[in-house]
């Protein structure tokens, strides 16, 4: 069988994440969604995703091809039925395709729409799941979804595994629920797993003084500053540094909230960076539902949820004191200063604040971004720099919307 993950209708309500990555590798609980995948099958998994950005995820296609559905989580009983599929076979729940395994090196019986495989489903043989399953469809998924998910990854990645050793000098509350990769530098933290675990990747830091309540993962190579108070459900994925207060929140990776302020019930893309002294609200003054703006449907749309914070796309930034209101969205590239609160929605490569906006410079925004990898050695990709420039040239006469 060869893998391949799909994104389906839930890319255009999970935007701007999805503006720069297929829905497979948005990360929540310790791992992303793809890593899930091929932690159960034990094997690389390619995507089919939109043409913009099939030259960083390529498609690769065999004569036996399963198609998974890149916004749903794994779990044993799915991963157990998807890999005992028989050809022309679909794994469906009401109208939404789960899975479905197919012959052929690309199935006329396949089309796609904005990177979604649309089966002409009357052609499968179709089987309802076995057993319950999670799956994103809008960004607030992100964190209200993250506690469980820590958990499930946990469970996965320390089966039949035994953690480095915790430092005497932190104080723990249930041992048994904290687990330390190789590697890893915990001193003089208070480690509270008594709700949930604690996982710290290989090669990462929580520096003295830290407050952390599970569940909680830390990615690698990412760092918990001097003093820091970690609640519950709050991810921090790889080589990303974070201070001060953090509730209930994602950080995809290679992003730093590294100062004292408040983020709570979001979610920040890579490469992003909040200046110190940030806040975000993540509750509105009269305690109703918060809305935010939807891509898919052009418009502010009702969450349901009391608690929503911050949704920031990758490259984005925004300077010292920065104050951002409840249930706010943030395109990729962005340039945030000034005092106020900036608008509620921000689309891609704005620069500017509560005083207005103008349109960043290309050349300018990759002037920084080459500054910025830099400090990690990495260095950006001719397939890299096509996308962002395609997205940079969309935002210009209409946020990304295909």
């Amino acid at each position: 069988m060869n893998f391949i993950l799909f994104d389906g209708k839930a890319r255009q309500q999970l935007m701007p994440l999805t503006t720069t990555r297929p829905i497979a590798d948005i990360r929540l609980g310790i791992l992303t969604i793809r890593q899930k995948w091929e932690t159960y099958f034990s094997q690389t998994t390619s995507t089919l995703t939109v043409k913009y950005l099939q030259p960083l995820y390529p498609l690769h296609l065999e004569q036996d091809n399963v198609f998974i559905n890149g916004s749903v989580l794994p779990n044993a009983s799915l991963a157990y039925q998807i890999a005992r599929l028989q050809p022309n076979h679909a794994i469906t729940h009401g109208n939404t395709v789960l899975a479905l395994r197919v012959e052929g090196k690309f199935p006329s019986l396949l089309h796609t729409t904005s990177g979604e495989v649309r089966p002409i489903i009357d052609d499968f043989k179709r089987q309802e799941p076995d057993a319950p399953f999670l799956k994103i469809n809008y960004l607030w998924d992100i964190y209200s979804l993250n506690g469980v998910a820590i958990q499930q990854d946990f469970e996965l990645l320390t089966l039949n595994r035994t953690s480095a050793p915790i430092s005497p000098t932190n104080q723990v509350i249930n041992p048994d629920a904290v687990f330390i990769e190789p590697g890893a530098s915990v001193e003089c933290a208070i480690l509270n797993a008594s709700q949930g675990p604690i996982y710290v990747g290989k090669g990462a830091e929580i520096m003295e003084g830290a407050i952390i309540r599970g569940s909680f993962a830390l990615g690698e190579h990412a760092q918990v500053k001097m003093g820091a108070k970690i609640y519950t459900n709050t991810t921090i994925g790889p080589h990303s540094k974070v201070g001060g207060e953090v509730s209930n929140s994602v950080i995809l990776g290679y992003s730093n909230k590294a100062h004292d302020g408040f983020l709570g019930n979001s979610v920040l893309g890579e490469w992003c960076n909040l200046g110190a002294g940030t806040n975000n609200s993540n509750l509105k003054n009269n305690y109703s539902e918060v809305k935010i703006w939807s891509y898919a449907q052009e418009q502010y749309i009702n969450t349901g949820q009391q608690f929503c914070g911050l949704f920031m796309a990758d490259h984005s930034k925004c300077s010292i004191n920065t104050m951002f209101n409840t249930g706010t969205v943030v395109g990729v590239g962005c340039n945030i200063f000034g005092s106020g609160f900036p608008p509620k929605y921000i689309p891609s490569f704005s620069w500017g604040g509560s005083q207005g906006f103008v349109s960043y410079q290309f050349n300018q925004f990759l002037h920084t971004l080459k500054a910025v990898y830099a400090r990690r050695n990495k260095t950006i990709s001719d397939a890299e720099t096509a996308m962002l420039k395609y997205i940079f040239e969309k935002s210009k006469v209409n946020e990304l919307s295909i």
